[in-house]
């Protein structure tokens, strides 16, 4: 019988989602490792409003969080206090979660256990960053490039990135996603929306997002359909988009974490954007392919890897104005989603990638020998 491992997954707020893309992929993949067999503990912020010690066979270890108190300076203080609670355990494996707050304290990474961390998307290049909170980014990067036992990138970018800069592979291993197929039409009645007469999209409300100029783009389209945008709007950014455009063809919703309601939303829209601009494979343009979404994605090479032919792109407001207002015609965008679909079920599907997650833990234990992927393979 094959040898079932101890697992602990930290750099989240917690599970249920609550906040974003590492969290929905640690609620899936958390909950996908219980169901074959493996115990696996999840921290939880103190702040997170799921109080239980359990969810759905998964482990929750709750601890405290000061991010409500001292701003930023709390989430280092918070993944101080995972990796203490960690040293206290005996996980065969700690599957580390981006970088940004957690890397400065490898020292205190607990040494008999396998550390892996997944190196998200190349931070310091996020434009809501200051010079000095860059280099320290990038520093923080360096220090998990130096000191994990193995690395995961989630986009052949960001692999050969890290390979060129530190020296290192990471393991190739992209989020998942699941084809959506239980329509339900009722749900555009709370929000007061008509099937295929709205655009869609769900973001976490910051700038290098590219909310203004997507919303830019549809208002100089001047097309009647309104543009639903979901997102954190109580953060400080969210309050300045809010604030500045009120606009009737503008409709804002707070996030949203009910999946059945999302999946809808998608499902039913006419055109989803999605802004993202750094970063790798994006867990929020999986699920929209995944809910057969016509997609405009902003023109970078991420988004290109996943998406390649099968979109339509933009670099600045004209590009969305004409995005809108000149549709390719209805077989071309049913090819695409067609297409689409096809790499959730065959690249992108969900089983798959805990498969690879499962076969990278067991060879980091030595369980299963180790193969490093070519970024080759994910295109």
């Amino acid at each position: 019988m094959m040898k079932k491992l101890d697992i602990g997954i930290l750099g989240t707020r917690g599970i249920p989602n609550h906040y974003g893309g590492f969290e929905q992929f640690a609620e899936h993949l958390s909950y996908d490792l219980v169901q074959r067999g493996h115990r696996v503990s999840v921290y939880n912020s103190s702040l997170h409003p799921y109080k239980e010690k359990a969810w759905n066979g998964v482990h929750i270890i709750h601890c405290t969080d000061l991010e409500n108190k001292l701003g930023t300076a709390g989430q280092f203080a918070y993944d101080l206090n995972c990796i203490n609670d960690a040293r206290k355990r005996n996980f065969d494996i700690l599957l580390h979660l981006g970088y940004t707050s957690d890397s400065v304290w490898y020292w205190r990474w607990p040494k008999k256990t396998v550390n892996i961390v997944n190196m998200d998307g190349m931070e310091w290049q996020r434009t809501k960053y200051n010079k000095p909170v860059k280099r320290f980014l990038r520093w923080a990067e360096s220090l998990a490039a130096k000191n994990a036992q193995v690395m995961i990138a989630d986009s052949p970018g960001v692999q050969e990135y890290i390979s060129a800069t530190y020296g290192r592979k990471p393991v190739y291993i992209p989020y998942g996603a699941v084809p959506f197929t239980q329509p339900d039409i009722s749900i555009l009645d709370k929000y007061h929306l008509r099937p295929n007469q709205y655009f869609l999209m769900i973001t976490r409300m910051e700038p290098e997002n590219s909310v203004e100029m997507i919303i830019d783009g549809h208002l100089a389209s001047k097309h009647c359909y309104p543009l639903f945008i979901i997102g954190n709007i109580t953060n400080q950014f969210g309050k300045y988009i809010t604030a500045k455009y009120r606009d009737p063809r503008i409709k804002f919703s707070d996030a949203i974490y009910n999946q059945v309601e999302l999946d809808n939303l998608r499902y039913y829209s006419s055109l989803y954007f999605h802004g993202h601009t750094v970063g790798g494979t994006n867990p929020s343009l999986l699920e929209a392919m995944a809910c057969g979404c016509r997609i405009a994605a902003h023109n970078n090479r991420f988004n290109r890897a996943v998406l390649q032919q099968e979109a339509d792109y933009f670099h600045n407001i004209a590009d969305i104005a004409a995005v809108i207002s000149f549709p390719k015609t209805v077989s071309v965008i049913e090819k695409w989603k067609k297409i689409n679909l096809d790499k959730i079920r065959m690249i992108y599907n969900q089983e798959k990638i805990t498969d690879d997650y499962e076969y990278l833990m067991l060879g980091a234990c030595g369980i299963k020998k180790l193969v490093v992927q070519p970024a080759a393979a994910a295109v």
